[in-house]
């Protein structure tokens, strides 16, 4: 059974948010310069006020309505998503997953022109019906209620909810966990997906790039280093101790707020700050999809589920489907197409941008667009 589905955040909940923001204790100020030790006092308490008094979410909510939602249960469990059919008759369908801490917010540019391509210059050819699954425990999709609901099995339920809502042939994209999910569809190849690609390609170093570097190798690394040293402190936590994490998450939208906000500083290609590429409105309404129904433990959880198996190497964890990648240049580590290849053994498109990071449909809406395009059109009439 598949059901429609509206937000329609009760008042009672925005007044619960509008006392705990009035009511929030800061840290003192950082003794370093700019976001070096995290997010800044300066700018907490700024977007704090401007989330209390400014921050409008009925009319966020209205235009977060505007794409048509449903629910489905698929093994037990109530998965949230958006699904929007295109006018035109060569449509394909095309599932994109999201990841943290991100959410189906992240797609809100960029679904309107893949459904209908010619409203904005481009061709029929070019469509997509567009499903949109919140991940489980993520956005408004329930929360698992035991253990077992890692990436393998997220993208088994993503296969049957394809063919729930009638669709034996379609494409899969996604970044960060999406891209997890994406890739563990290719691996299980279960008949129906054709094709995928994927932000943020799942592979390690091969052997020859520790060894003897070259460039690329030499960026890529050193990103991963960076991220192993500085930026990988979320990810320990989250694959550890996920439930003690979550205390503070649900109780506190300031702390739910800066434990995203850092990473879409940290992760977007903004030039300082991340407000140079995304609005308040826009973060905030990203921040809105984890606190309205306290998610800061079940969506961390994912990673006690599955993060060191993320990046699985081996003969029954490559993918054959043909694969397509775009490597944005403010990636976590951007990936070079030598370690790709032995993960993804099908490449038929691979492009490297010039502007853009890990949250690249969000960031570089158009590109990204033109990203999917261009890759799945060269496999649109593979059967």
């Amino acid at each position: 059974m598949i059901d429609e589905f509206r937000l329609a955040v009760s008042q009672a909940a925005l007044e619960d948010l509008h006392c705990r923001l009035d009511r929030a204790r800061f840290p003192e100020s950082q003794t370093s310069e700019g976001w070096d030790q995290g997010v800044p006092v300066e700018y907490a308490r700024e977007l704090v006020h401007y989330w209390r008094h400014h921050y409008d979410w009925r009319q966020r909510e209205a235009y977060l309505n505007r794409h048509p939602q449903y629910v489905t249960c698929l093994d037990g469990l109530s998965v949230h998503f958006i699904h929007v059919r295109s006018p035109h008759a060569q449509a394909e369908p095309l599932i994109m997953t999201h990841g943290w801490p991100g959410s189906v917010v992240e797609f809100q540019k960029v679904i309107d022109p893949l459904v209908d391509p010619v409203a904005y210059g481009g061709h029929a050819r070019d469509a997509f019906h567009v499903v949109c699954p919140s991940l489980p425990g993520y956005g408004f999709s329930g929360k698992p209620q035991g253990i077992g609901w890692g990436v393998p099995k997220i993208a088994g339920a993503w296969d049957e909810l394809m063919r729930r809502l009638g669709y034996t042939r379609y494409f899969a994209q996604g970044g960060d966990w999406g891209s997890a999910v994406t890739t563990a569809i290719g691996i299980q190849d279960l008949g129906a997906c054709a094709a995928i690609h994927v932000n943020m390609p799942n592979v390690r170093a091969p052997k020859a790039a520790l060894k003897n570097p070259d460039e690329a190798d030499q960026r890529a690394l050193s990103g991963a280093k960076y991220y192993q040293q500085w930026g990988a402190g979320y990810a320990k936590q989250q694959s550890t101790r996920p439930q003690t994490l979550g205390y503070g998450l649900v109780d506190s939208p300031v702390g739910q707020a800066m434990w995203i906000l850092e990473k879409f500083y940290e992760w977007t290609d903004c030039d300082g700050h991340p407000e140079n590429v995304l609005s308040k409105d826009e973060l905030l309404d990203n921040v809105m999809f984890y606190w309205l129904q306290g998610n800061g433990a079940s969506s961390a959880k994912l990673y006690w589920e599955s993060f060191n198996q993320a990046f699985g190497e081996g003969q029954n964890n490559t993918v054959k489907l043909p694969a397509g990648c775009s490597i944005f240049p403010r990636e976590i580590v951007v990936t070079p197409r030598s370690w790709a290849g032995s993960r993804y053994e099908n490449i038929v498109y691979w492009n490297e941008l010039s502007k853009g990071g890990h949250f690249a449909a969000f960031e570089q809406p158009q590109v990204f667009v033109d990203e999917l395009r261009a890759c799945f059109a060269l496999t649109r009439n593979a059967k």
